[in-house]
């Protein structure tokens, strides 16, 4: 394929030099090394699919092809499980056409791994309720957690108005996005309630103040920090690339799917952790490289 990122081809031949180097152990045993340690999870964010026009920086409708392009090239990666850190769809001017939008997208993106996770983010619930969003991509609940092997995921969601109230139906301002006091205590209790390390998926920005972050996130943070466990945040919604270490926490978030017009400036990434050392973020197209031991 035309305009295959570098780092794909790098990705490809560091996983002949592993298994070339793995070659005098027994098959059983390389895929229960790779099982028991090593796990690849796809990650995208703020793909804003829609069928409409494009607005300002905003190309909705190439969602697909860019989709179609990570589908590609995350094929070979064997992932555990995908990732989608918000704003999956754009809003509509109605529920059956947002139904729609959501049903267009969801089916190429479910084709890639059979494990996913959807993160919500406050354009997945403009027009839509929670419940309405959750039902068309096959998700139970909006926060929840999970272990793989030995790490623990949490997902968060953030999609709240100061007073409580759950985002719905264009009832929010979205620089008003909060984690309720119901979720702070689940956070905290689920913490606390393991040893594994871990990694939080949200969408809004926990890691500073502003209008794209969470409004309560030092408390957030604090959480996070008294866990002692938090390996890593993996947020989007400001649509940039961008890092920051806090309290020895990486924070990391990633570019926007739907910023530009061409397959060249899509984002996307492959994130590989390695329990006992590094996390590793491969991205592709615009999506900026980590490496965290």
């Amino acid at each position: 394929m035309a305009n295959r990122p570098t780092h794909r081809r790098a990705f490809l031949q560091q996983t002949t030099l592993v298994l070339t180097g793995a070659a005098c152990f027994s098959a059983d045993f390389v895929r229960a090394e790779e099982k028991s340690a090593m796990l690849r999870v796809g990650m995208m964010t703020d793909m804003h699919y829609a069928d409409k026009n494009p607005a300002g920086t905003r190309y909705y409708r190439e969602t697909l092809a860019k989709l179609a392009d990570a589908s590609e090239n995350l094929a070979d990666a064997k992932l555990d499980f995908l990732v989608e850190l918000g704003d999956f769809i754009d809003a509509a001017d109605s529920v059956e056409t947002e139904r729609r939008y959501l049903k267009t997208i969801a089916k190429p993106f479910a084709e890639i791994c059979d494990d996913r996770h959807y993160v919500l983010g406050n354009h997945c619930v403009d027009t839509l309720t929670k419940a309405e969003f959750l039902g068309g991509v096959g998700q139970e609940k909006s926060y929840y957690s999970s272990d793989r092997g030995e790490m623990h995921f949490v997902v968060l969601d953030a999609c709240f108005k100061s007073d409580g109230t759950p985002y719905g139906r264009k009832n929010f301002v979205w620089t008003d996005a909060n984690i309720p006091p119901e979720e702070l205590e689940w956070l905290k209790s689920d913490l606390q309630g393991t040893k594994k390390k871990t990694i939080i998926f949200a969408h809004q920005r926990l890691d500073n103040e502003g209008n794209h972050a969470v409004k309560n996130s030092p408390a957030v943070r604090k959480i996070l920090q008294e866990a002692g466990n938090v390996w890593a945040v993996f947020q989007g919604h400001s649509h940039a690339n961008d890092y920051r270490e806090v309290a020895g926490i990486h924070y990391c978030t990633m570019r926007a799917m739907v910023e530009k017009s061409g397959l060249a400036n899509s984002g996307f990434a492959l994130l590989e952790i390695d329990p006992h050392g590094t996390l590793k973020i491969n991205g592709f197209r615009d999506q900026a490289d980590y490496q965290w031991s």
